[in-house]
């Protein structure tokens, strides 16, 4: 049995919608504050180190 790209495409897409209603909102609502605090974090750390090797080069 040939297996397209459809197929595989509509597979994943049926398998997330039936985690959709196990998901509770004050979970998700978490999850979006701590990744956008991580990005934060992440972005900072990165623009300190940067600025600290322009420092340091001589």
């Amino acid at each position: 049995m040939s297996v397209t790209i459809s197929t595989k495409v509509n597979t994943a897409g049926g398998t997330l919608l039936s985690l959709v209603p196990h998901l509770h909102s004050e979970d998700v609502l978490k999850t979006v504050v701590l990744a956008f605090v991580g990005a934060v974090v992440s972005f900072t750390v990165s623009l300190l180190l940067k600025i600290i090797m322009k420092k340091r080069k001589p």
